[in-house]
């Protein structure tokens, strides 16, 4: 990350300003002395890096609906980062912010997502982050594609996530604001790091709360008021999350809990994975920290106490068990919406810019057919280009195959457009090899076409070859970013 000079080095920490310095995380992690320092961007700066705050940069759920948005953006020397934009309504003060801001920046610990900077300008508030690139643990636990978190990848969260509450509580930094599934975030090691972002207050008060009531600690439903044993209580929340694989009250879980039916609180997933002893640990520990009475729920050194001793695999890394290519994730630019798209191999976002791109990106092609003599042969050849378009529009893969593949014989001149759209025709008929043809293809018309590099990775993940579809990917962002250059000049 390098060392950022600060514009906010001399305004006073909103932690106890008589508290030393500690050069080492409480889990004896050294602190990299160099992502000490935190700074203050300029807002066109963060405009530029979101291109414009556009909604394609979006990350956070809820998209631009959201009150709080966050963004992917992209600092010069390609550094990926996080950004999160309040809203108007939020921080009136912006020296407060600023101060606030600070504080949770001098935090620095592997298992917390660094913030390194932030914006206050105008109306405008934003916090800069570290960008982790392997989703949020609601992805990956609620909304998973290709495999069930496995039982030693969920006991390595609770135990990761307990370490990093605990070094927060050292560094009196006790309260934690809305701790739920979506503020942990999987790096790019695969590794679990709570968000800093909920270290900052909701809004003027610390009064915000953003989860729905029914997973709110019973004192904040009392007084609107967070306090640190509610951040024990949020942490009940989460073992429940992983334990069950689902979202449950955690009233539901403690009349399951109270009934001794620990097995219909246990995620089917996991069965044969895990000792019934260790669950029963697991459940316990969840128990105590939903006790309704604030004083009842034990402190950040039990959890850790608790959750240790059943981190069965510690010596196998946390991507092999989440079944991740490790650092296939990092890329050097940034991917335009079709290439995010074929990097999650989202086929349905794929047709539709496909559809909205056309033929645009071969200039000319289209005129010169126009003003080719009208032929009988001419005439046939727009028919059949037509017939392709109507039946790739509307999702008749096969059709649109063989309208396309007539058209690639009659076509004086090849079109990059039409293997681009026959390629992924070919994929949506699971007949990948073809579909890798075409988007080569389609390069060789265009040999610096992104889609033409996406469309390769789209075809080369799903025939299995990650490392290839990871250089795919890079290629075309490449020059995607050369394109958007050219353009700016």
């Amino acid at each position: 990350m390098g060392c950022l000079h600060s514009k906010t080095a001399n305004l006073p920490s909103s932690d106890d300003p008589s508290a030393p310095n500690k050069p080492e995380s409480v889990n004896g992690d050294q602190v990299d002395q160099e992502n000490q320092n935190f700074k203050e961007f300029d807002l066109n700066e963060l405009r530029k890096a979101t291109n414009g705050f556009s909604p394609t940069c979006i990350v956070s759920e809820g998209g631009e609906k959201a009150p709080n948005v966050v963004y992917r953006g992209k600092l010069e020397g390609n550094h990926l980062v996080a950004i999160k934009r309040f809203s108007r309504q939020s921080w009136p003060d912006a020296q407060q912010f600023v101060v606030e801001a600070t504080g949770v920046g001098k935090l620095r610990n592997k298992r917390l997502v660094s913030l390194i900077g932030c914006c206050a300008e105008g109306d405008e508030r934003l916090l800069v982050a570290e960008y982790m690139p392997n989703d949020t643990l609601s992805k990956h636990l609620f909304h998973w594609e290709k495999q069930p978190l496995p039982w030693d990848m969920r006991v390595r969260i609770a135990e990761y996530i307990a370490q990093a509450l605990d070094y927060c509580n050292i560094e009196n930094r006790k309260i934690y604001h809305d701790l739920n599934a979506y503020r942990i975030l999987f790096d790019e090691e695969g590794d679990p790091r709570l968000s800093t972002f909920g270290l900052m207050k909701n809004s003027r008060d610390g009064k915000s709360y953003s989860t729905n009531l029914a997973y709110t600690p019973p004192e904040f439903l009392r007084t609107g008021r967070v306090i640190p044993e509610s951040v024990i209580f949020s942490y009940g929340t989460i073992l429940l999350d992983l334990l069950s694989g689902k979202h449950i009250p955690p009233t539901h879980a403690l009349d399951i809990i109270r009934g001794k039916n620990v097995l219909l609180l246990m995620d089917s997933s996991l069965e044969g994975q895990y000792a019934n002893e260790d669950a029963t640990k697991l459940v316990d520990l969840a128990s105590k920290c939903l006790q309704s009475e604030a004083k009842d729920r034990p402190d950040t050194k039990f959890l850790l106490s608790a959750v240790a001793p059943l981190q069965k695999q510690e010596e196998v890394a946390s991507h092999v068990l989440m079944g991740l290519p490790k650092n296939t994730v990092i890329l050097p630019t940034m991917l335009s919406p079709l290439g995010k798209a074929c990097a999650k191999m989202d086929l349905a976002t794929v047709h539709d810019i496909l559809l909205k791109t056309g033929y645009r990106d071969e200039e000319g092609a289209e005129n010169e057919l126009s003003f080719q003599e009208w032929t009988q042969q001419v005439q046939e050849m727009l028919n059949t280009k037509k017939f392709g378009d109507v039946a790739f529009r509307e999702k008749d893969f096969k059709n649109s195959i063989e309208y396309y593949s007539k058209l690639v014989g009659m076509m004086p001149v090849p079109s990059a457009t039409v293997f681009a759209r026959r390629a992924f025709s070919y994929l949506m008929t699971d007949q990948q090899e073809l579909a890798l043809r075409d988007a080569m293809q389609a390069q060789v018309c265009i040999p610096e076409w992104p889609t033409a590099f996406y469309l390769q990775a789209l075809a080369l993940s799903k025939l299995g070859m990650e490392t290839d579809a990871q250089d795919m990917l890079n290629d075309g962002a490449a020059y995607d970013a050369k394109r958007q250059n050219s353009w700016r000049c």
